[in-house]
């Protein structure tokens, strides 16, 4: 290696050691979050995360004793907190297994009551008998609490199972401590040590050389839904460009919107909005095949059975999927499976599967997803806890022996009040499928104000940005005359309102700026650029060379020579 190289290396990786220390030490020697999770029983639990934090060498407690008498029964092993504090991240985990003589499993919920609020779910797990099932979440106060009870609820139809707990864990971080955290990540996940090197004719290194970097475009797709409105609607298409590199179309391309009477097919709105996706070349989500809810679905098809039922969903998935083969990077081929059935409950347990199988035959390059919602919003929704998408993923991928190549996890990610520890321990969940995961549908209540929505969806934008596996954000804002489904980024006016004026902040944020220096005496520039494309160019004694080079994620330092 020559010599020069080595330097440039060095300099790359003195650099980054520095970038981590500092993200992970500016917070006073704060933790680092530990990702592991567990998602498949084990016959011993593992050790506690954090070596139990404040649970270190704390035993539970036994229901009835220190919990209230509202508690009751069904609640079983409990902890007994002393002086939580407001706006402290708390991240909690325990290993549960069901007690012999009770019932084969059941899901399992832990609970918080503080002096001044109960959280009904801050975490959740689908628990066994006979082994130890690993619970994983987090909890916000909004006050401080003198007493605290962390205890735990069954829900099964059995009975009320007793459980064993080992291995608890509650570590609290600071909110200074959990944005560190997230910067390490982001700094490892979505950035990539980069050196250029220059040199002259005869491969000497030339220094002095001026360097211009310029990211041309980003690896982790932001993007937001748009519907019919935005055509010939030119202001609302220069605002959305001017942002967006991904899109989903809200409505246009389900079945109710496409073929609302039986053999009359509509893709107009569809086909003209794909010419806007093609002319301002953005990526787009193919949202969706078939919808289990019955609500959405169109009203001939609801009275369809038997044959004819499977006749007409073969037709459309046939008629959908040629029509748009290779246009779409995704598609979310079965939308809301876990709280609604449809489909399964008159073409069998194995439909989705059947759905599944023909959409990699008619496109065979497009990543094909489950979407649904309340997995990492909440805990509270036993339909879609992140125990269940799991099962359900491996369920299809085990069916008759061969299953299907399930290729994304699709979450709608409809927030009321984000709550941190707890999406980020799901995603963790679902980062063992090794799977694609994607934001889907982001959007914060309407039910808050403006300010408030701002608020909650810059943590939801963090939280996803930073976690490894989650490779990219869409966010729910369709623009119509009356408003957007719950959030909308801008007004009529296309003047930002709260939340877009975050979203603007967080694509100049992961972005690599304009970067402009001069080469060193060993002819290097080095950097930590945002994983993308981009355009370099370098000038010295009235020369200019201009190259691009691709950053993608990998540790090791991207290397980028040029000869002027």
């Amino acid at each position: 290696m020559k010599h020069s190289s080595i330097i440039g290396f060095i300099i790359c990786a003195i650099y980054s050691l520095l970038i981590a220390f500092t993200l992970v030490s500016s917070s006073n020697d704060g933790p680092f979050y530990d990702s592991t999770a567990y998602t498949e029983c084990r016959v011993e639990p593992e050790k506690p995360l954090y070596s139990g934090g404040m649970l270190n060498e704390k035993e539970a407690s036994v229901s009835g004793g220190d919990t209230p008498k509202s508690v009751g029964a069904r609640y079983t092993p409990a902890y007994i907190l002393h002086n939580l504090t407001q706006n402290t991240i708390y991240c909690f985990s325990i290993w549960v297994k069901i007690e012999a003589g009770s019932a084969s499993a059941a899901r399992v919920r832990a609970k918080l009551r503080s002096d001044n609020a109960t959280l009904n779910c801050v975490g959740s797990v689908s628990a066994k008998q006979g082994c130890w099932s690993f619970l994983k979440g987090g909890f916000l106060l909004d006050s401080p609490s003198q007493l605290s009870i962390l205890f735990f609820e069954t829900s099964d139809d059995d009975g009320k199972p007793q459980l064993e707990v080992a291995s608890a864990s509650l570590q609290p971080f600071t909110q200074e401590q959990w944005k560190n955290n997230q910067d390490y990540f982001i700094n490892n996940a979505r950035k990539r040590a980069v050196t250029i090197h220059v040199a002259g004719e005869s491969g000497e290194s030339v220094e002095g050389a001026v360097v211009n970097v310029e990211q041309i475009s980003k690896d982790f797709p932001i993007g937001s839904a748009i519907s019919k409105t935005i055509l010939g609607n030119i202001p609302y298409q220069e605002w959305f460009v001017k942002r967006f590199d991904a899109t989903v179309f809200e409505n246009e391309l389900k079945w109710y919107a496409t073929e609302p009477h039986q053999g009359k097919l509509n893709y107009t709105f569809a086909d003209q909005m794909m010419n806007f996706v093609r002319a301002n070349r953005i990526i787009a989500r193919g949202h969706n095949i078939f919808w289990e809810d019955p609500r959405y679905t169109p009203d001939w098809v609801r009275n369809l059975t038997g044959e004819d039922l499977r006749s007409a969903v073969n037709q459309r998935i046939t008629s959908l999927m040629t029509r748009y083969r290779g246009e779409f990077l995704h598609w979310d081929v079965s939308n809301e499976m876990l709280h609604f059935d449809f489909y399964e409950s008159r073409l069998g347990k194995n439909a989705s599967y059947g759905f599944f199988a023909a959409a990699r035959e008619l496109d065979s390059l497009a990543t094909l997803f489950l979407n649904d919602f309340n997995v990492v919003e909440t805990c509270s929704d036993e339909r879609s806890t992140v125990d269940e998408y799991i099962a359900r993923v491996r369920e299809l991928e085990r069916y008759d022996g061969g299953g299907v190549r399930m290729d994304g996890v699709g979450l709608e990610g409809h927030f009321t009040r984000p709550n941190v520890a707890l999406m980020r321990a799901n995603l963790d969940k679902l980062a063992t499928l090794e799977l694609p995961v994607w934001l889907t549908e982001i959007d914060i209540s309407s039910t808050l104000d403006h300010h408030t929505q701002a608020i909650y969806l810059e943590q939801v934008l963090r939280e996803g940005f930073s976690h490894p596996s989650v490779n990219g954000i869409i966010l729910w804002t369709a623009l119509h005359p009356n408003g957007c489904y719950q959030m909308c980024l801008t007004d009529d006016k296309f003047s930002n309102l709260p939340a877009g004026d975050v979203v603007d902040q967080k694509l100049l944020e992961w972005t690599t700026g304009g970067v402009k220096a001069k080469t060193d005496d060993h002819g290097t520039f080095s950097f930590l650029g945002f994983l993308g494309e981009y355009r370099v160019s370098i000038i010295f004694e009235g020369k200019t060379v201009n190259s691009s080079f691709s950053l993608s994620r990998d540790p090791e330092t991207k290397h980028v020579r040029l000869r002027i």
